[in-house]
Formats: structure tokens, sequence, C-alpha cells
């Protein structure tokens, strides 16, 4: 039987690809430099070609170092979707499950969530990775994490999607405002006003407005959010008015500010809360049941 490669030396491989640095690869791999390095050096023999060019400081990969690493990449994918089946199988509810969750969500849905998660399925292992929703698709497709839980529309390309429910949105300002206290909300209220809005990157900024119909209203665009949590403390401070979801509102955004809340006229304006995983995934019956327990928090 011809020789090949094991999937331990291709790990190794990728890890030192992605870092060029042999002691960093090494920590990500849990073992020591040595054994890293000689993992590599039994792959270059077996290939029969050198994989990395090394010097006393650096680390660079050659040509066919790229080439083999990314191929790698979909080996390793493959073997670990390999232990999804078994374990799916087995127990769906039980085991790790890395989860990515968009800032807009993740700090007003998982506090009242988790424990009753934990206490549902006290064999999951829950990992959460927060970040914006570019960068947690990124990592979804490369096998990093196996779901995300994110607001919609978004382009999903070939994912498969589990609805979860509507989060609106109402208008939030300040409490001495001229804006009425009273009342819904219309898209023309705001459009007159110093709209703030979280900054580029940010999903929830561009629903808000297609959802409201505010793409042509007057934006604050010399005061860009960080977070919604920013965004009802500028507004607090008298800096204009802002789009709030209804999931920050129920965990208490703006307890204890002197602002106000009003709700948009006819109850349309809204975003999607949505769980997504990749096609070929074997776990689709725990992202399932994972996506029944959340719904009941919206």
């Amino acid at each position: 039987m011809r020789a090949v490669p094991t999937l331990r030396q291709l790990r190794y491989l990728v890890a030192v690809v992605d870092r060029c640095h042999f002691g960093q690869a090494a920590a990500a791999c849990n073992v020591s430099q040595s054994t890293l390095s000689a993992g590599i050096q039994e792959l270059e023999d077996l290939l029969g070609a050198p994989l990395l060019e090394r010097t006393k400081r650096t680390v660079v990969p050659t040509a066919l170092g790229r080439d083999v690493a990314d191929r790698s990449r979909d080996l390793l994918k493959g073997a670990e979707e390999l232990m999804d089946v078994a374990q799916a199988a087995r127990e769906p509810m039980a085991g790790p499950l890395r989860l990515g969750v968009i800032p807009t969500v993740g700090p007003f849905l998982l506090p009242r969530a988790l424990p009753r998660l934990r206490e549902t399925f006290p064999k999951l292992q829950l990992y959460l990775r927060e970040d914006q929703t570019a960068r947690l698709l990124e990592r979804l497709d490369a096998g990093e994490l196996d779901a995300v839980l994110l607001a919609l529309p978004y382009a999903l390309g070939d994912l498969e999607v589990m609805d979860l429910g509507e989060d609106r949105f109402s208008v939030v300002y300040p409490a001495d405002h001229r804006l009425p206290a009273t009342g819904a909300a219309t898209p023309a209220d705001i459009a007159r006003e110093n709209l703030l809005l979280l900054e580029d990157g940010h999903c929830l900024r561009d629903q808000a407005l297609a959802a409201c119909e505010l793409e042509s209203a007057r934006r604050n665009t010399a005061f860009n959010g960080t977070s919604l949590h920013t965004l009802v403390q500028m507004v607090a401070n008298g800096l204009g008015v802002t789009l709030m979801p209804q999931m920050a509102l129920d965990a208490g955004i703006v307890r204890g500010l002197d602002v106000t809340v009003r709700p948009m006229a006819d109850g349309t304006q809204h975003r999607r809360i949505g769980l997504v995983w990749r096609r070929t995934s074997a776990r689709k019956e725990t992202f399932r049941r994972l996506g029944e327990a959340l719904r009941l928090f919206l």
C-alpha cells in the first residue's frame, strides 16, 4: 500500500503555514516544538520536497507548502466531519459546539438563554465566538465554527438557515426631545432627525435603515457607534436619535438613562434572527434542536 501523510502531519503543516512561526504553531497544536518540527520533516521526506524555508529567525512556506496546506484544510475538515457524524448518531445534544454570534444579538439574547440551554442540554459544551457577520461566516466556511447566530436579511450563499423569529425596531431619543413621548413613530418622524448608527461592518446598520425605510435619512456621520450600548449613551447625551432592536430593550439597555422609547407605527419594521450552518454538516439535528430552544427567547 502506498504511504500517505497522516492527519497529524498535515495539521502541523497548516499550523505553521498559518502562523509562519514554529513556536506558535506548536502551542496551537498542543505539542512541543521539537515534536512539530519532526512531524513536518517526516512529511517533507515522504513527499520528497521541501515545504518550508527555514532560517534562524523566520519560516516561510514554499509554493508547494502553501498548496499542500490548502489541500490539507479540506482533508482535516472532512476528518472532523466524520467525528461529527459519529457524535451526532450517538447523542446529538452532547459534546462541543462552536457557535458564532454577532455583537447585536449575543449580549442580549444569550444571558437569558444560556441557563436554560445548560439545564435542557447538560452534555452540550457550547463555546462562543463573538464577531461581525462577515468574519463569522468566513470562520464557518473554514470549519472553525459549527453554526452562527445572526440577523437577517444577509447574503448567505449555500448555507442552511433556520429562522428563529423577528426582532422589532423602536426609536430611542432624549427625554426632552421635540418628538412626542407617546404614540408610535413613523419613518417620516425619524427622517428629519439626527440619526445615530453603528459603524460600517455591523449588519444592523443596513437592516435597520432598510426595514424602517430610512436609506435617505439624515445621518450623523461624525459619530458612529461601536456597540448598541454606545449608541444609547450618545442618545442620552443629546447627540441624536437611534433605532434599537427589541431584544436589546428587553435586556434593559436603556435602564437608568433619560431617554424615551417609541415603537414604530405599523410594527412591520424588524430584522429576523436566524441560525445558519454548512449544508454538508452532519449535525443538522443538533442545530435544529438548539434553534428550537433559542426560539423561545425571541
